[in-house]
Order: C-alpha cells, then sequence, then structure tokens
C-alpha cells in the first residue's frame, strides 16, 4: 500500500510541477536546485527576509535548510513560514547540525509555536538530539543505524503532530501512528556534499503534492527518500567514483517514475 501511495506522488511531482521555496544553505544551493529540475519541480531559493513572506505564498511548498543559517535566513525562515501557514501551503524542515549546534532546536521550536511543520527530515543524528537522545555524530553527519531511531521518529511525530523522516543506512519515517522502513540507497551517496540536503528538496517537492494533509505527508516523505535511494543504487552501477556518481545522480533522477518505485522500492511498514 505505502509504494503505490508514494508511486502517484512521484508521478504528481512531474504532472504539477510545482514550485518549492527553498531557503538553504549555501554549500548545496544549486545541488537542491539541479536535484528539483531533475525531479519534476520547480525551484525558486528565496532567502531575502524581505521577499520571503510573500514568495512563500505563491509557492506550493517551503523547504527551509540548517545548513549555514545565518542571521538573514532565520529571519527569511520565520517569515517564509508565515507566508506559508497563511497561504495553507506545506512547510519541510531540515535540522541540519542541531545534534552538534543545539541552539538549532531551538530554532525548530519556533518555526512550529510561530507556523506549524509538516515534515522535518533529518539524519538519525539529528533526529535522536531532537528527542533528547544521545547520539554519535560527525560535525553535521550521524553514524547510520542508531539503537532507539525508531522510538525517537514516533516521539517526535507525536510531540510535533508532524511526519519525522530519519535518514541513514535503512531510512525511517513516523507518523506517530505508522512507521516505515526504506533499504534502497548506496554508500557512495556518504561521499558526496549534499546527498542530505537534497534528499530534503525531493521532501519539499513530495509535500507539495500532498498538501498539509498528515496522511498524504506519510507517503511524500516515503516517496522522496526512496527516490534518493533508487536514483543512488542507479547512479553506482554507471559511476563507481564521486564526481561521476554526482552527476549520475541527478541524471537517474530525472528518470525515476512511480513504476520504478513499483519496480525497486525496498520500503516495508
Amino acid at each position: 500500500m505505502i509504494i503505490e501511495e508514494s508511486a502517484r506522488i512521484i508521478d504528481e511531482v512531474r504532472n504539477q510541477r510545482p514550485l518549492v521555496h527553498c531557503i538553504t544553505n549555501y554549500i548545496t544551493t544549486n545541488d537542491c536546485a539541479n536535484i528539483l529540475l531533475s525531479f519534476g519541480a520547480s525551484p525558486a531559493m528565496c532567502d531575502a527576509w524581505d521577499e520571503a513572506y510573500d514568495f512563500a505564498r505563491i509557492s506550493a511548498s517551503l523547504y527551509i535548510n540548517f545548513g549555514t543559517y545565518i542571521k538573514e535566513q532565520e529571519a527569511a525562515a520565520v517569515e517564509a513560514a508565515l507566508g506559508a501557514k497563511a497561504a495553507g501551503r506545506p512547510v519541510v524542515v531540515d535540522p541540519v547540525g542541531c545534534a552538534a549546534i543545539r541552539r538549532r532546536i531551538g530554532i525548530l521550536d519556533h518555526l512550529h509555536e510561530a507556523a506549524g511543520i509538516n515534515l522535518i527530515k533529518g539524519n538519525m543524528g539529528e533526529i535522536m538530539a531532537l528527542a533528547g537522545k544521545d547520539a554519535e555524530v560527525k560535525g553535521v553527519d550521524s553514524d547510520g543505524a542508531i539503537p532507539g531511531i525508531e522510538e525517537a521518529v514516533q516521539l517526535l511525530a507525536a510531540k510535533y503532530r508532524c511526519v519525522v523522516a530519519a535518514t541513514g543506512r535503512v531510512d525511517v519515517v513516523g507518523d506517530g501512528k505508522r512507521l516505515a522502513r526504506i533499504s534502497n540507497g548506496a554508500e557512495m551517496l556518504t561521499r558526496i556534499t549534499g546527498a542530505g540536503c537534497m534528499t530534503g528538496a525531493l521532501c519539499g517537492a513530495a509535500a507539495a503534492v500532498a498538501g498539509r494533509d498528515g496522511g498524504a505527508m506519510f507517503a511524500a516523505a516515503c516517496a522522496a527518500i526512496a527516490v534518493m535511494g533508487i536514483a543512488g543504487e542507479l547512479a553506482f552501477e554507471q559511476a563507481r567514483l564521486p564526481g561521476s556518481f554526482r552527476v549520475a545522480l541527478i541524471d537517474r533522477v530525472y528518470g525515476i517514475t512511480g513504476d520504478t518505485l513499483r519496480q525497486r522500492g525496498n520500503i516495508t511498514c
């Protein structure tokens, strides 16, 4: 059932070509824009605080990434989140670095209180930190599989009343009731900069199709994360070095449809 729901989300992204408003870090801005274009969405990298509110209102979804969260972006994120709330658009947050820089947990809470969050996507170390649990982290990266991650995902889903996705060797997605495990992916994804940020951007596109519906958002998160994992597998079949793998990854996302997920998706609930 979840594979079929997620497959429909993928096809709808390509049908609707949603405008995704991104406030992301300057290290991966270009990567996120290109992966969204390959997925069939239309990216807009708008982080000017005095434009963010109005731009979020005309976008189909908002994706906020904490990677290099300077004051300008912090102000823009709040304005954009308020604009998205006013227009009824979904908000996706990637709390990059919150396991290493605890101030960012407070920033996430502020966004949630101000406008609401529909999907939190982080690596396992970040999700454990948000849940108040210890985890092994290296800067903004985590060490893959972490005991207790499923409990942490569901705890956060209940706390923030949203869908929560934790990426790692086996990705975990929960909404407080349902839990999915996604086993697609390639080790080479950990050898390039921005794989997590690009996954978050894909979540933004899938969320645009789901809207603020919690059930659809669960499928949207599974769809976006599975797309990145499957694209990683396909890219690694043709490119075994990081530079060529990055190019192949974007190319492979371009060709993924709902049928690709039905054939290759490894999602269990």
